[in-house]
């Protein structure tokens, strides 16, 4: 079993499709740990607001079924691949970080995600696992979100 961290994040009706990626999450993994929901501008593209949260997860699924698995996911709530890359969408879900490993394999798959550089994926992550530590620069979390210049990428607490 590999402890998993995923980013999930949704700018169309998000508090539906995120409770329901939720609700799938939970119904696969059993239990996970999830992190609170924040509000943020879209980045790469002019869109509506995203919000984002972090979900911590055991699997016995290597990192490309899960990655597949987590694309069939999005594609039941209705992700759009037919558009381009950055733009709105129903459902985002990536693996962040699969234990330690480092990854770069295809259909996007990148472990750690670049996208822990953006603070909608740094955040919730510390939130809920403060002292993991990030497999190439060995930071923790936390210490990654304190060094983090979060003026650049304000963040709103969301409610789900």
């Amino acid at each position: 079993m590999a402890r998993v961290y995923l980013s999930l994040g949704s700018n169309q009706q998000p508090h539906r499709y995120l409770r329901a990626a939720l609700d799938e999450l939970r119904a696969r993994f059993g239990a996970i740990v999830v992190s609170p929901a924040y509000r943020s501008r879209s980045v790469g593209f002019d869109g509506a607001d995203f919000v984002n949260l972090a979900v911590g997860l055991d699997t016995e699924l290597a990192p490309g079924a899960l990655n597949d698995w987590l694309h069939a996911l999005e594609d039941r709530h209705g992700r759009r691949r037919d558009v381009p890359r950055y733009s709105d969408r129903t459902l985002d879900l990536d693996i962040v970080l699969y234990g330690d490993e480092v990854i770069s394999g295809p259909g996007h798959l990148q472990i750690p995600r670049k996208e822990l550089r953006h603070a909608f994926v740094l955040k919730p992550l510390a939130d809920i696992a403060p002292q993991l530590r990030h497999p190439v620069s060995g930071q923790t979390m936390a210490a990654l979100w304190a060094a983090f210049p979060k003026e650049r990428e304000p963040l709103t607490p969301e409610p789900l």
